[in-house]
């Protein structure tokens, strides 16, 4: 119809290069529609839904227009309340953290663990990390949450520490894995607090390996490098999460200090009966062993599944089995 051409034109022309100054540029855009009076019938009830309407094309990809609808304003008032009961979970102890094995696949050991990070809600239930760590990102809460999470997990491993053999110490190998988002990772504070607690109850910094994701590799940001090699030089591991789902990362892993690769669960999943996955999984083993960098298969469910992996020459296997 006349407003969607419309606002397929806008996007159309502002989708053309341009050049500014010496440089070619260029820019895109992200349009809300809302409709007077059915939306609305106030500047400010329609510029409101306006605006959702657009944060929603953005989500959607950018480059494209949206119309509103009511289920956004309930979206909105959604993501507030979660916000809001986000901030009292912290306080009143509704998070809390779950270890999941890491498997030696050579010994049949488990020294290793990955931190999962679960919010019991007093009234809605469990609520999974994609839900509310988004929105923990969006309002600034991810510092507050994720030093509890690195206080938490450096607490458990020092617990484990202690039952190991009082002369063995420096051979001990228990490790927890946490996650760090994009924000904790470049902000510096949350890598600050974590080196400070290491050092506080005299842990070495192999005891946990900090797992950031693919992405962050190709971020140019200088703080990515920096708190990389701020983290080599106080020898914590450095685990990549989620590996081969989307980025092409692999010329960054010659020259970053990148320990361990985990391969995806997409890639596991269909292991034993899609020949295609077998050999993904068998080329990043490959291929990070050639580089000094050990791998993690995420997403393991059946034996059969793990003696492909251990086939493979798979360090290691994680997941419901």
């Amino acid at each position: 119809d006349l407003i969607e051409r419309i606002a397929s034109d806008i996007i159309s022309a502002l989708d053309r290069p341009f050049m500014l100054g010496n440089d070619l540029a260029y820019v895109s855009a992200s349009i809300g529609i809302t409709l007077y009076p059915r939306d609305g019938e106030t500047l400010a009830a329609i510029l409101k839904n306006a605006d959702q309407a657009m944060y929603h094309a953005k989500d959607a990809g950018r480059n494209r227009f949206s119309y509103y609808s009511p289920s956004m304003q309930e979206h909105a008032q959604a993501r507030l309340q979660m916000g809001t009961d986000l901030r009292a979970a912290l306080a009143e102890g509704q998070l809390s953290l779950h270890y999941q094995p890491i498997l030696d696949l050579t010994s049949g050991q488990v020294f290793k663990a990955e931190a999962l990070l679960r919010w019991q809600h007093p009234t809605l239930g469990e609520i999974p990390p994609t839900e509310f760590i988004p929105v923990a990102e969006e309002l600034g809460l991810i510092d507050a949450i994720g030093g509890w999470v690195f206080e938490s997990a450096i607490a458990t491993v020092a617990r484990w520490r202690a039952l190991w053999p009082a002369d063995d110490q420096a051979n001990c190998p228990l490790q927890i894995s946490v996650n760090a988002s994009p924000r904790q990772f470049t902000g510096g504070r949350s890598i600050d607090g974590l080196l400070a607690r290491l050092a506080a109850l005299g842990l070495p910094g192999h005891c946990v390996a900090i797992e950031i994701t693919e992405g962050m590799l190709l971020d140019k940001h200088p703080a990515v490098a920096a708190q990389l090699g701020r983290l080599a030089a106080a020898g914590v591991p450095v685990t990549i999460d989620d590996f081969g789902t989307g980025y092409s990362a692999m010329a960054y892993l010659k020259r970053l200090d990148i320990d361990t690769l985990k391969i995806d669960r997409s890639f596991i999943r269909d292991l034993t009966t899609d020949p295609g996955d077998l050999a993904i999984a068998e080329a990043i083993i490959a291929m990070a062993h050639k580089l000094g960098i050990q791998v993690v298969a995420e997403g393991v469910e059946t034996l059969e599944q793990q003696s492909r992996l251990n086939d493979a020459g798979c360090d290691y296997s994680q997941g419901f089995l």
